[in-house]
């Protein structure tokens, strides 16, 4: 980001700089603002980019530098935007949780005006009608994402996908795994959304979700779309960003909207195939719809459902495959509590999972190290309000630092260190208050609301692969721990040659 905005914006800063020795202020802490309310703490802001140039490539771990500096609570500017930037788990859980209401807004972005139509759950504005949004998807997710049917598709996606890793990796060859974990999480939801899943050379099912990178780059925090939205005025890179967004958006709508469509002409009354059934018998075959919630209501809930739980859990399970890369004696650790706790003459279930503490453990520290959305969708507050301190006003860009919690040394010692026996107890049990401090799916009432779908389907395929696969990594390549940033972040692409693990006897 700083570098192409350096490019872009070279000349502007020179003219900016010609206005700081006329009088621009430097933003320091505790100082009262024109009202003679404490204001948040902050650095030095450029005139016309604000701050923008100091987020760099990785937004979430400058801005944990500048919480070193500043505290837990400070503000920054992107363009003519004040933001604030919440760090550590205290004061994102007194802002979400302790004054959730006043936090659980969204900025007026113009990409978060595309997204959904303004119908959607993750990205809609605070209202009654959005909270009887997310209430009616969050019980149409409860209600058709039971266990055993979660279980059920991951388990015929883990197979297939034991398949083609198998397929893939004949005669020693590596290959790229993400994309096929992409269309494999995004077949398990395609089964609970629309009660369908599509082959892995579908080319056009691939290609939509092929696009999806492009997404998580413009809906992140501190996407220059969003803070410098004049960038759109004229030709340059973020603005042919902004089109091929606003094309995914319109493609992936289409794509739910037809689903959808099908649904409603298909109809029965007296069956829920999935997840669509549930919603259009609540909102367009009750006598009352919830809060008069309307059929454009459907179709932006499951967008929302459909588009954002694939790119999370496939963004976690190609995190998973890298560390187990990374770690060959830990790949073979949870091998052999896999076989010593569900033998080789069955798959494992979720049943397994309280007695899987390694295996838990591991998954845990992946979310936690990883720290895959390391900053939340960004929040708005939708009042005035005092946070330690702090007057903030109605309005205010709110920026959640996820990874600031997962990567605080004051309760995760050696933070940078991949670690999963940190989660165990002395009695090598999973430690579930340790466990429920990972912050990876926000908190309060924009929490995620897919995140138990998440966390199962990280662990069911988790495990799957694990018992039937063992995986090696390519001595030609230099495992990296860089990443990609965007909503999500994604390991830069590697490379694995998978083997398959024999059951007693020797048998596959």
């Amino acid at each position: 980001m700083g570098l192409l905005l350096l490019l872009l914006l070279g000349p502007l800063l020179l003219f900016g700089t010609l206005l700081l020795l006329v009088g621009t202020r430097r933003h320091t802490g505790g100082k009262l603002g024109g009202s003679g309310k404490r204001r948040p703490p902050g650095p030095f802001a450029w005139p016309l980019v604000g701050n923008a140039l100091a987020l760099g490539r990785l937004p979430h771990v400058a801005l944990g530098r500048l919480a070193q500096r500043y505290g837990p609570v400070f503000q920054l500017r992107l363009g003519q935007r004040p933001v604030l930037v919440l760090s550590g788990e205290p004061a994102i859980r007194r802002a979400l949780v302790g004054l959730g209401s006043r936090f659980a807004g969204r900025p007026d972005f113009p990409s978060f005006q595309l997204v959904s139509g303004g119908r959607s759950v993750a990205f809609g504005s605070c209202s009654p009608r959005w909270r009887a949004r997310r209430r009616l998807a969050h019980a149409a997710l409860r209600a058709h994402s039971t266990g055993s049917e979660v279980e059920r598709h991951v388990v015929a996606e883990a197979q297939e996908l034991v398949r083609l890793f198998l397929q893939r990796s004949q005669g020693g060859a590596y290959f790229e795994p993400s994309p096929l974990l992409v269309v494999a999480n995004a077949n398990v939801l395609c089964a609970l959304c629309f009660g369908r899943r599509y082959g892995h050379a579908d080319g056009e099912f691939t290609a939509l979700l092929g696009r999806n990178d492009r997404f998580g780059q413009t809906v992140g925090a501190g996407s220059m779309v969003d803070v410098l939205p004049w960038l759109l005025l004229f030709p340059n890179p973020v603005r042919r960003i902004f089109h091929d967004f606003q094309a995914l958006t319109r493609e992936l709508h289409s794509f739910v909207r037809a689903k959808v469509a099908q649904h409603r002409q298909t109809f029965d009354p007296r069956v829920r195939r999935d997840i669509s059934d549930v919603l259009l018998a609540a909102v367009e075959h009750s006598d009352s719809p919830p809060e008069g919630l309307a059929p454009e209501d459907v179709d932006g809930a499951m967008t929302d459902i459909f588009g954002a739980g694939q790119d999370t859990t496939s963004t976690a399970l190609s995190w998973v495959l890298l560390l187990l890369l990374k770690h060959p004696g830990l790949q073979q650790d949870l091998q052999a509590e896999l076989d010593r706790v569900v033998g080789r003459s069955r798959m494992p279930t979720a049943e397994d999972r309280p007695h899987l503490p390694l295996l838990e453990a591991f998954i845990y520290e992946t979310l936690r190290y990883s720290s895959f959305v390391p900053i939340t969708i960004p929040h708005a507050t939708t009042q005035d309000v005092e946070l330690e301190g702090f007057h903030i006003p109605r309005g205010t860009v709110v920026f959640i630092n996820q990874w600031s919690v997962n990567h605080d040394s004051s309760k995760w010692p050696d933070p940078q260190r991949f670690d999963p026996r940190r989660f165990l107890d002395s009695q090598q049990r999973l430690d579930r208050d340790q466990a429920s401090s990972v912050m990876i799916f926000s908190a309060g009432q924009r929490r995620c609301i897919g995140d138990q779908l998440s966390k199962l389907q990280i662990f069911l395929f988790t495990a799957i692969l694990l018992h039937q696969c063992s995986f090696h990594a390519n001595p030609a390549e230099q495992l990296t721990m860089d990443c990609i940033y965007g909503l999500a972040l994604k390991p830069q692409p590697f490379t694995v040659t998978v083997r398959q693990r024999h059951a007693a006897g020797g048998q596959p």
